[in-house]
């Protein structure tokens, strides 16, 4: 079974979110998309430019947490493994 990582917020940025002066406006729009269901790259394509450096900065800072999903892997004629 592979992996694929996701990015989600964590409580301290649920908080976050009612204050976005505290954390700036790229930062709040991230936490916003930030769904656990997006990679970072999903992420970087809807937001319009790459967040990996502010991705970064924010798990640093405690905002985001990495979720990692199990996925099926499929052989060549689409079936499940």
């Amino acid at each position: 079974m592979a992996t694929i990582e996701r990015i989600a917020k964590t409580s301290k940025a649920w908080e976050a979110l009612s204050r976005p002066d505290l954390i700036g406006r790229q930062a709040h729009t991230l936490l916003l998309m930030a769904n656990g269901r997006r990679s970072e790259k999903e992420l970087s394509l809807l937001l319009g430019g790459d967040v990996s450096v502010l991705a970064h900065g924010l798990r640093e800072q405690g905002y985001l947490q990495t979720a990692r999903v199990r996925v099926l892997e499929e052989d060549e004629d689409g079936a499940a493994a």
